[in-house]
């Protein structure tokens, strides 16, 4: 089993483009896994784990409901924002400046083949991410991500989560508000639940901004530790 993941941080990229890049690699991996089974061989495939920001941009689930998206197309033009129907599991979701976009693109038969578990994987992860900044994280039941204030009125999520996976390799992955303009989550109803709030932390740490490469190393070494993976920086890229 090959536990080296390499890491690449992509900065600020569109998310067709990534998507294309996340496509490319996750195809790789699985045509090495047939090709495996074909020759019975046993080449290592390898992992991949992506950072990224993204432009301004909606995305619906292959499940969502596109009356979750509350504008048209006039109105995503005013906000400088783009839309596209997608592949993962999930509603819909919005991406933008200040948030921690994370694809982790695994082969899972390195690690573990259970889906469920990967998922509350990348939920810990974050989990104890923000831990380390004083703020109490959690599950609510039902409802993938990480969310505070879990069952008060005042719950809110503060990091969407949607994944794919085909021959246990997964893409998509999960969205971290680090220093988010909370207003564009009025445009919809986030991952097509009501009546909650969505919140960034900044906000709830009182600050104007936090350090965005402070939390993604934060979130890099609890990687390493839930999936017992070691961690191969490269160089930033435009991929």
């Amino acid at each position: 089993m090959n536990k080296k993941v390499l890491f690449q941080d992509l900065g600020q990229k569109d998310y067709k483009e990534t998507w294309d890049y996340q496509e490319l690699l996750f195809k790789q991996t699985v045509d090495l896994k047939i090709k495996n089974r074909r020759e019975e061989a046993d080449e290592p495939t390898p992992n991949h784990f992506l950072f990224v920001e993204h432009p301004h941009v909606y995305t619906l689930g292959k499940s969502g409901d596109l009356a979750n998206l509350l504008v048209g197309e006039e109105e995503l033009a005013a906000k400088n924002a783009k839309f596209y129907k997608i592949n993962r599991g999930g509603d819909i979701t919005y991406h933008g400046p200040g948030q921690i976009v994370g694809y982790p693109i695994l082969d899972l038969d390195n690690f573990f083949t259970d889906i469920h578990r990967y998922l509350r994987f990348l939920e810990e992860m974050v989990i104890l991410t923000l831990a380390e900044y004083g703020v109490k994280a959690e599950r609510s039941e039902g409802e993938t991500g990480v969310w505070l204030d879990v069952g008060t009125p005042f719950a809110r999520k503060i990091c969407a989560m949607g994944v794919r996976a085909s021959r246990w390799v997964t893409m998509h992955g999960f969205a971290l508000n680090v220093n988010a303009d909370l207003g564009y989550f009025d445009l919809m109803i986030p991952c097509g639940i009501k009546d909650k709030a969505v919140t960034s932390l900044n906000v709830e740490l009182g600050k104007q901004e936090v350090d965005l490469n402070e939390v993604k190393g934060k979130l890099l070494k609890h990687f390493e530790a839930l999936f017992e993976a070691e961690i191969i920086e490269q160089e930033k890229t435009s991929a």
